[in-house]
């Protein structure tokens, strides 16, 4: 019995270390940095920190640079690699912490990981995947009040752990079978519409074949297996329910797409 659960931790780490969501050490540390989790359903809400978070620039540059299907123009980003420089140096600044609410929070490290997954790539541009650099997800990049985090550590240490499965249809990580990138950033007073919108377009769209009996589905959904609960109980075919417009009977039989690492550039 002891050998069998051996066999299956190592199968299962297996194939994490073939998704995205590294599980090393550095890949899942949070550094120290707050999380809190949805309680119930999650709302919008007015920011409520004492030093609210503007992310416009962030705004302004996914509309200059990014079309309506989500792809990116990563020459034209370059050219104002600057000023995604500037937005990245300002969320450096800000102190995340437990008097922040949890959509701030939400919307803070989702638009870091976005920003800083854009500002991997230029720094290695051109290349045609993300796999192709040199450990993207474990090493420490993003500077938040003096820690250097990870893209794994934003995505597992921090919002996997926020009770908010929906984000992993907001962040992107620069491939072409990841949820698409939207044209905003992520906000507070927005963020519950904002995961509601990208998860139905997610589910509904060319990236999942549902069909009742038979459904297609993105390799996300095999990545994160433990993620997709419904009250509570992990429930693959129940959480997809809730927003997709063809319904999967229960007995049904689930297929995973062939994950597309390549460069999601226009």
């Amino acid at each position: 019995m002891k050998f069998l659960k051996y066999a299956a931790l190592l199968s299962t780490f297996a194939f994490t270390l073939h998704s995205c969501n590294l599980l090393s050490a550095a890949g899942i540390s949070s550094q120290g940095q707050p999380t809190k989790k949805v309680e119930g359903k999650l709302t919008s809400t007015t920011a409520n920190s004492e030093v609210n978070v503007d992310h416009s620039q962030w705004t302004e540059l996914l509309q200059k640079h990014v079309n309506e299907e989500g792809l990116v123009d990563y020459k034209g980003f370059k050219e104002d690699a600057m000023a995604l420089d500037d937005y990245l140096n300002m969320l450096a600044k800000k102190d995340p912490n437990n008097d922040w609410s949890v959509q701030e929070l939400l919307a803070f490290y989702i638009n870091l990981y976005n920003a800083e997954t854009v500002n991997l790539i230029l720094e290695n541009y051109p290349v045609k995947s993300i796999k192709d650099i040199e450990n993207p997800w474990t090493e420490g990049r993003a500077r938040v009040d003096g820690r250097e985090l990870s893209l794994g550590g934003i995505e597992n240490g921090i919002l996997r752990k926020m009770n908010e499965p929906r984000i992993h249809f907001a962040i992107n990580c620069a491939s072409i079978s990841c949820p698409p990138l939207i044209r905003e950033a992520y906000t507070a007073a927005k963020i519950n519409e904002q995961l509601d919108m990208v998860t139905r377009n997610f589910i509904n769209g060319p990236k999942n074949k549902i069909d009742a009996n038979t459904p297609e589905l993105s390799s996300i959904f095999k990545f994160y297996p433990n993620d997709w609960k419904v009250n509570g109980d992990v429930d693959l075919f129940g959480y997809i329910n809730q927003y997709s417009d063809v319904k999967i009977n229960p007995n049904a039989t689930e297929t995973y797409l062939n994950y597309d690492w390549g460069l999601n550039e226009q």
